[in-house]
């Protein structure tokens, strides 16, 4: 796949063969004020590709005329870093699996609910945003995304990958509780081992080397880093 000639208006390319799914995601995101340009095969897609830069690709799997697994490898064989989220009704472990090593950045599974996806999509463009970026953090707790090194309060620590990945995935989106469920589907896809009560260990030894304020629990939701942190008392 050649290089594109030039950065297009539309924000994002929307690769999908499914009319309503098309129409419904054209609808959200041009509702969020988001460009969009819609293809609708695999071929248009790859045409699209080779001649713009977007800021973004939501990319179906099933498509016609060239599937979006062999539109993804070839994209990230040329060098193309484009963020890309796939949108796809394939929802076997070795799909999402083979989609995220063959360069996906997220991998959503229909039917989604489109503020899920909405999230979804200002997480993907935050985090590649922030690949110049070391320091990321609620103005209490910092991450330096290169060492893993973790301050909060005064505390600096280097943390194992898996307390880093947990603390990073809650930072991204500071003031919005996660189920259990969404911890252990993102931690999967940042490639963690994800065994059985392990958000409660991280999250245990994360308090342990901290303080107990520095993930807060909503009873019978789920846990959340704060917004706009207080100072403590």
């Amino acid at each position: 796949m050649t290089s594109p000639t030039h950065d297009c208006t539309p924000e994002i390319l929307l690769i999908e063969d499914d009319p309503m799914i098309g129409n419904s995601l054209l609808r959200a995101l041009n509702d969020e004020g988001i460009g969009v340009e819609w293809q609708r095969d695999g071929q248009g897609g790859e045409q699209a590709l080779r001649t713009c830069q977007y800021g973004m690709i939501l990319l179906d799997l099933g498509l016609p005329r060239r599937s979006g697994m062999e539109l993804l490898q070839q994209l990230r064989g040329s060098g193309n870093t484009t963020p890309l989220l796939i949108i796809t009704a394939r929802d076997e472990v070795d799909d999402r699996v083979r989609g995220l090593e063959a360069g996906a950045d997220d991998y959503v599974v229909k039917p989604f609910g489109m503020m899920e996806l909405m999230a979804r999509i200002r997480a993907v463009l935050r985090r590649t945003a922030r690949n110049d970026v070391q320091v990321i953090g609620n103005g209490e707790i910092s991450l330096n995304l290169q060492t893993r090194e973790v301050s909060y309060r005064g505390k600096t620590l280097l943390l194992p990958a898996r307390e880093f990945a947990l603390l990073h995935i809650l930072i991204d989106n500071p003031g919005t509780i996660h189920s259990r469920e969404q911890l252990e589907t993102r931690l999967y896809e940042w490639n963690r081992e994800v065994t059985r009560n392990a958000v409660d260990v991280l999250i245990y030894y994360l308090r342990k080397k901290f303080d107990n304020d520095i993930i807060r629990n909503i009873r019978g939701v789920g846990w959340m880093v704060l917004k706009h942190p207080t100072p403590p008392h």
